[in-house]
């Protein structure tokens, strides 16, 4: 058993879904699309003379979050200046909130992974512009795109709550589904519009002690960020066992090689000469503002889930994974709305779909763009509650509806997938399979009635998976019966 404790605390990056930039009027695009530097201006990159005008929309969905959060909200906040060199940061300082954030004291709470439930305090969320972003050629060149800078970013900053890097995985999961459901963030990390930083130290088990920490930086997924907490948890404790002890550092993590990378010693915070931003106003924040902000709040993750527990009979594990991506529970919902069964919905989108996506490593928030709608899916499920099909036949359907759209109906028509009822075929091809399997039927009736499945198998084999189980087995009984009379 380990005598180390990690002591995790995350800070989360968030760009938000605002059309203009947080301090001009530039578009926010999707920087995989745009060409490199197209969308600038000369107050996002940093020209003399010129004036920043803060981004109203920006702060009402920083509200929003924070309230989600159980945050305080201040009376006021404030932006500063970040002052650091980098070739990124086209005015050579960052415009953040430091002393005065946006919202303050807040909590998450997360589902642990051998059961029960977490809370995981925020101390902080602010507003921040975004850096501009660097490609390493590998030849000791780079170039800069600075089609990102000044985009909005929020920083949402955890209290050292988190102690596994499990705990760390649950709590960004959470973190991420609300801000899909709050509208302000899409969650598609493979385009960098979510970033995760995490601040790790390790203790003796036991201790309320705070040992040295180091910084991971830019994590782009979820699975990065928890392969890099358990390596850096590893490193940590090796360092503090062989004596050496931990020193404050920023750290990088190689996803190709499994690795972390030392990179500076940690700055502190009065490395960056912070002092207030002179060119912005306070942001004042009445008592009105912020509840009519509250009153505006969706359903969010927690609250479906115990709807979906509550009203549909769901389990909370499959209630909690359906609601962990707004785009699965919002599929999920317009599947109900088209008549399917609850329960039956649920298995196939958790089990079927998932496996199909999967297959294609498409991510679960694309779950609005395949082929099977909503009410297909409920549509097929229909043929299967008619007995007009199996569900082995329904999973055959879902892989042609995934592969190529349509009609179940239609589908199962097409290609002649409809179960047989019609007992006159099922009794002959029953005979048929008794027939020629002599050996089986005589042990079957001498007493090793498991054998019954076996027989059951060949005699669906034999009607290519499409005859009525619940007709076909009455059939079988009905004929190994007759056999031991006879």
């Amino acid at each position: 058993m380990t005598r180390y404790e990690p002591v995790i605390g995350l800070e989360v990056h968030a760009e938000l879904l605002t059309r203009s930039k947080m301090f001009c009027g530039c578009a926010v695009v999707d920087s995989t699309q745009a060409p490199p530097n197209t969308v600038t201006c000369p107050v996002c990159l940093g020209m003399p003379g010129v004036l920043p005008v803060i981004n109203a929309r920006a702060v009402e969905m920083a509200l929003l979050v924070g309230l989600a959060l159980g945050c305080d909200i201040p009376p006021f906040s404030r932006f500063a200046r970040k002052n650091y060199f980098y070739p990124d940061l086209p005015k050579g300082y960052q415009i953040s909130q430091y002393e005065h954030p946006l919202a303050v004291n807040g909590h998450l709470d997360i589902d642990l992974p051998g059961g029960g439930m977490k809370r995981i305090g925020i101390i902080r969320a602010h507003l921040e512009e975004d850096t501009g972003k660097l490609t390493h050629t590998g030849n000791g060149h780079s170039l800069v795109d600075l089609n990102r800078a000044g985009v909005p970013l929020l920083e949402i900053v955890s209290a050292p709550d988190i102690h596994s890097a499990a705990e760390a995985e649950a709590y960004a999961r959470k973190l991420r589904a609300i801000l899909q459901y709050l509208g302000v963030n899409h969650g598609d990390m493979s385009k960098g519009v979510l970033r995760f930083e995490a601040n790790v130290s390790v203790r003796p088990v036991g201790s309320d002690e705070l040992r040295t920490r180091t910084e991971i930086k830019n994590l782009n997924s979820i699975r990065s960020m928890v392969r890099a907490i358990e390596k850096e948890v590893e490193r940590q404790i090796r360092l503090w066992e062989s004596g050496e002890g931990v020193k404050q550092a920023t750290l990088g993590w190689d996803e190709a090689a499994g690795r972390i990378i030392i990179q500076r010693v940690k700055e502190s915070a009065s490395d960056y000469r912070y002092f207030p931003e002179p060119d912005l106003p306070i942001v004042v924040m009445s008592r009105e503002q912020v509840e009519a902000a509250r009153a505006r709040l969706p359903e969010l993750p927690d609250a479906r889930r115990d709807r979906f527990m509550a009203d549909l009979g769901l389990s909370r594990e499959d209630a909690a994974a359906l609601v962990a991506d707004r785009a699965v529970a919002d599929y999920y919902e317009a599947a109900l709305a088209a008549g399917a069964d609850p329960k039956q919905a649920a298995n196939f989108v958790l089990g079927e779909i998932f496996r199909l996506m999967n297959a294609e490593s498409l991510p679960r928030e694309a779950i609005d763009q395949i082929r099977v709608t909503p009410g297909a899916l409920a549509g097929l499920l229909a043929l299967v509650n008619a007995g007009t099909i199996n569900l082995n036949t329904a999973k055959r359907v879902l892989d042609i509806l995934y592969a190529e759209g349509g009609d179940p109906a239609q589908i199962v028509a097409a290609h002649g997938l409809a179960q047989i009822t019609d007992e006159a075929p099922i009794r002959a091809t029953i005979e048929q399979v008794l027939d020629a399997h002599p050996a089986e039927v005589a042990a079957y009736l001498a007493g090793q009635e498991k054998l019954a499945k076996f027989l059951m198998g060949q005699v669906m084999r034999a009607l290519r998976g499409k005859g009525q189980p619940q007709v076909v087995q009455a059939l079988l009984d009905e004929a190994l019966a007759a056999r031991r009379g006879g």
